[in-house]
């Protein structure tokens, strides 16, 4: 989206995690300076496993901040640490696995500009041959989880074309957010590991009164890598996430159900 005339481009602070993803990181690296140089206002670049840059921080309009852990964190401590670093008002939460056809940031800033209560927004998200993902979704349920075990599937949320929808939660691939909101309810639970920390943030952002959104704002395509479906270490860390999310914080969920909006 092209801003307004006379009207400021939004500043943004990307956090992205390596693990051991370098040639990830790069080509993405590239496709926000070829797609988004306007938005992104700096990159907060956490290598969670020792590798090599395989880029010079001169090549791009945006400072690079590289982190380097002294040992391995989880999806939400690598994160909330960036978080303790960003200078913007946004902060937006980037996979590795993402790319960009096209500039998102202008329209989903403009949601959380003009929707105070929106603590949190998402783009429309396909795959690499153009299919929907499911980064949109209603909270989970005991009997949807056993559903699965049998072959069912998750509910996903359709917001509808040229809608901004509230679903009840977004995937934690490509988040924008409020930087001051993130940190106000204490970023991502980090006794999460890898699973379920962004169903968490998006239950306790409602229990505090703000909605979570997502917007019909194409171009971005995520290479999904199911690590769960296929290892049986991830496929654990997802079934001890989930115990933690039921035992925890599925029965504080704020109900009232996700909807569409024009």
């Amino acid at each position: 989206m092209t801003p307004q005339a006379g009207a400021a481009y939004p500043q943004v602070s990307v956090s992205i995690v390596s693990h051991g993803q370098m040639g990830l990181v790069a080509p993405l690296l590239r496709t926000l300076q070829e797609r988004a140089p306007g938005a992104v206002a700096e990159i907060i670049l956490t290598l969670n496993l020792p590798e090599p840059v395989a880029f010079d921080e001169r090549d791009f309009g945006f400072p690079i901040r590289i982190l380097r852990n002294v040992r391995p964190l989880g999806f939400g401590a690598n994160h909330n640490q960036a978080a303790q670093y960003a200078q913007h008002a946004l902060f937006c939460i980037l996979n590795p696995d993402i790319r960009l056809e096209a500039d998102p940031f202008g329209r989903l800033a403009q949601i959380l500009d003009q929707h105070p209560d929106v603590a949190l927004v998402a783009p429309r998200v396909t795959d690499g041959q153009g299919h929907r993902e499911d980064n949109a979704r209603y909270f989970p349920t005991v009997g949807e989880i056993l559903g699965k075990c049998a072959g069912g599937r998750s509910r996903t949320f359709d917001s509808g074309a040229e809608l901004i929808g509230y679903p009840d939660w977004v995937g934690g691939m490509f988040m924008l957010t409020k930087r001051d909101v993130f940190r106000a309810v204490g970023g991502f639970d980090e006794a999460y590991h890898l699973y379920y920390e962004d169903v968490d943030l998006c239950a306790r952002l409602r229990a505090a009164g703000y909605k979570v959104a997502v917007a019909d704002v194409g171009g971005v395509i995520h290479e999904a890598r199911r690590a769960s479906h296929r290892q049986l270490k991830y496929a654990l860390w997802h079934l001890k996430s989930m115990c933690r999310y039921f035992a925890v914080r599925a029965w504080r969920v704020p109900r009232g159900g996700a909807r569409r909006h024009t």
